[in-house]
């Protein structure tokens, strides 16, 4: 059995979100762990001023390839990046692009998506849905595709308890609220999202779930699989330990709390924070990418990509793991010395942002009125109260995902390093 390196050699591999935080890690997985791989066709968009080409030069210089820039210098040969707007018809890939993609491309990652939690109901659902829709159907007319690899949300299904490895029925006919939605004026659209999503507490884990059937709606035509992860954080390993470029979720709650700005949070102690470091995700990606490609199952794939089945860690228990990892490593230019208490009562969790935050940020914006400058913090805690109000919801209950799909990869995994030279399952677990 060929190790997933090998599969992987002379590959022409298209990524769609690859300026992304997961993309980039999977970029540079790819080049590093598969070397042979011919070229990587990257969707970029120009935006803020910044050409395409630009964008992509920015990226590589980026510290997460300094282990690939080690080995091979040229790496960004292999990188050809080809100029596409999600939001448009078609992509806005040139008919010269799509000539070129449709007749080399071997492997598709969609990993592009808005990942904002308080999207508009339109903006979410042309980025999530209909851009995935426009991508399956330029897939379609790939002459040499094996595999369709999309990456979705283990919180796509957030209003089941248990959930299993399975596409559920979509909350709505995608087609059907892509059609309604059209004509109607974005203040319309704002006011019927709450009955639109109903059980779902945001518009971007309802988006996710309309994007899963639309892709299920393809598995007959393409082998497909779709990979779901939990709350991403922060690489376990490769390129090296901690790597990040993002305060979104999670990450941005640890870094506030190391600053001393974040001094509570209303979370329950006993849930399950179900975090995931980004290259266990990589990983498991890249071997459904050749499991996929290889034995081309029947159906589409799913696996819950989670830790809370395999290795729990609740909530309660960040209080203090946080806060012993910046006494130990403080952070610079510290707002105070950090200090967080999690709790799940309502006007315990008043008081303390009361206590904790307002004031503080009342008497330093005080502060910063009299010495001549521009006040700033009620601001930023006014940001802060907003981004953790958003992740109530996820950290204040629990889930129970089903992974045998992902055990079975793994199984797989520990028959290929049996049967070939390469440490496939030190590298791919």
């Amino acid at each position: 059995m060929a190790s997933i390196s090998q599969w992987y050699a002379g590959k022409n591999v298209l990524i769609t979100g690859a300026t992304g935080f997961m993309g980039k890690v999977l970029v540079e997985k790819l080049l590093r762990s598969c070397p042979d791989v011919k070229a990587l066709y990257i969707l970029v968009r120009p935006k803020a001023g910044q050409s395409m080409s630009e964008r992509v030069q920015d990226m590589m210089k980026c510290k997460l390839f300094d282990r690939v820039r080690e080995v091979n210098p040229d790496f960004h040969q292999k990188i050809i990046p080809i100029s596409s707007e999600l939001t448009e018809p078609g992509l806005a890939i040139s008919p010269e692009d799509v000539q070129t993609l449709t007749s080399c491309i071997n492997i598709v990652f969609h990993c592009a998506a808005t990942i904002r939690f308080d999207e508009p109901l339109k903006h979410a659902l042309q980025l999530n849905v209909i851009a995935t829709q426009q991508l399956l159907s330029l897939v379609q007319q790939m002459q040499h595709l094996q595999a369709f690899i999309h990456i979705s949300t283990a919180y796509a299904n957030c209003n089941r308890r248990h959930i299993d490895e399975v596409i559920y029925p979509p909350p709505v006919e995608p087609k059907k609220l892509i059609d309604s939605l059209e004509w109607m004026d974005d203040s319309i659209v704002c006011d019927i999202t709450p009955h639109l999503i109903g059980d779902r507490p945001n518009t971007y884990t309802y988006t996710k779930a309309l994007a899963e059937c639309v892709v299920q709606q393809q598995s007959g035509k393409l082998n497909i699989a779709i990979i779901r992860p939990s709350i991403v954080g922060a690489s376990w390993q490769e390129p090296f330990p901690g790597w990040i470029d993002n305060f979104n979720g999670p990450s941005g709650v640890f870094i506030a709390a190391g600053k001393g700005i974040l001094r509570t949070m209303r979370a329950s102690n006993d849930a399950v924070a179900d975090l995931i470091p980004v290259d266990v995700v990589i990983n498991l990606t890249l071997a459904a990418g050749w499991y996929t490609a290889v034995h081309r199952p029947k159906t589409a794939l799913v696996y819950n990509c989670t830790t809370g089945g395999i290795n729990p860690f609740h909530w309660g228990e960040i209080e203090h793991h946080v806060m012993s990892t910046f006494k130990r490593n403080p952070l610079e230019q510290a707002f105070r010395r950090p200090n967080a208490n999690i709790t799940s009562n309502y006007l315990i969790y008043q008081y303390w942002i009361l206590v904790s935050h307002k004031f503080p940020a009342l008497i330093y914006d005080l502060f910063l009125r009299l010495s001549g400058q521009k006040p700033q913090m009620m601001r930023i805690f006014n940001r802060l109260h907003k981004a953790i109000g958003l992740l109530e919801y996820f950290s204040s209950q629990d889930w129970e995902w089903n992974s045998d799909n992902m055990n079975m990869l793994m199984s797989q995994l520990s028959f290929n390093h049996k049967h070939s030279k390469s440490k496939e399952k030190k590298v791919f677990s």
